[in-house]
């Protein structure tokens, strides 16, 4: 999902990245508002995690293959805001240095893979929580959260590879939701696991330290 350079219309990776750094400066204004000790080591760890995670990459059909996102376990662990930093942070490494994507679209993969897959799926998350009050609920939540995540940044991809004229946005919305369906199933299943494993570890980890809160409401 990552757009190389030379597949996106100026028309649409100029306001790509407008909206981007629209997103990055106040994400990264209300970060600074909220970050405390605690949650430094908790960013570092989760944006290692998601990028080697990134990194591996599993068959699906067709000779295809998917990698893990990591949104919405960004967004699990940290909120919207400081998951949607971490991803961006990840995908600029990836694009400075491995050249995965390309820097006139890095702007449409961060509101793409950061934004709309870690950003919009939070709500998910947190009405996972608010259903059950059980740790049930935010396992679930988060799962259902990583394959909408995933199917929605697909969305998004298509429509702009679309709109620039790289397919006809009559085959590429297609063929990239229904692959990226089938890639959602595998980050949902690693996504519910891993949090699962947190919350039966370090919950405090979990939610931005607010799950022991939620389970005694």
């Amino acid at each position: 999902m990552h757009i190389p350079d030379g597949f996106l219309d100026a028309k649409v990776w100029v306001p790509s990245w407008a909206a981007a750094a629209g997103a990055i400066a106040f994400c990264s204004r209300r970060t600074s508002q909220i970050l405390g000790e605690k949650k430094i080591p908790v960013m570092g760890v989760t944006a290692a995690f998601v990028f080697a995670a990134q990194m591996i990459n599993f068959p699906v059909a067709g000779g295809t293959s998917g990698h893990l996102l990591g949104g919405a376990i960004a967004a699990t662990l940290l909120g919207p805001c400081m998951g949607f930093m971490v991803i961006t942070v990840v995908l600029a490494v990836q694009c400075l240095l491995f050249q995965d994507g390309g820097l006139t679209t890095l702007g449409a993969n961060i509101m793409n893979m950061a934004f709309v897959g870690t950003v919009c799926v939070y709500p998910i998350i947190r009405a996972g929580s608010a259903v059950t009050r059980k740790r049930v609920g935010v396992v679930l939540g988060s799962a259902l959260a990583a394959w909408v995540s995933v199917v929605a940044a697909s969305l998004s991809c298509a429509f702009e590879l679309g709109i620039s004229g790289t397919a006809p946005m009559a085959l590429v919305l297609p063929a990239m939701v229904g692959v990226h369906s089938i890639i959602g199933v595998g980050e949902a299943i690693v996504t519910g696991f891993f949090v699962g494993f947190l919350l039966g570890t370090k919950p405090d980890l979990v939610l931005g330290g607010t799950m022991q809160a939620i389970e005694r409401s």
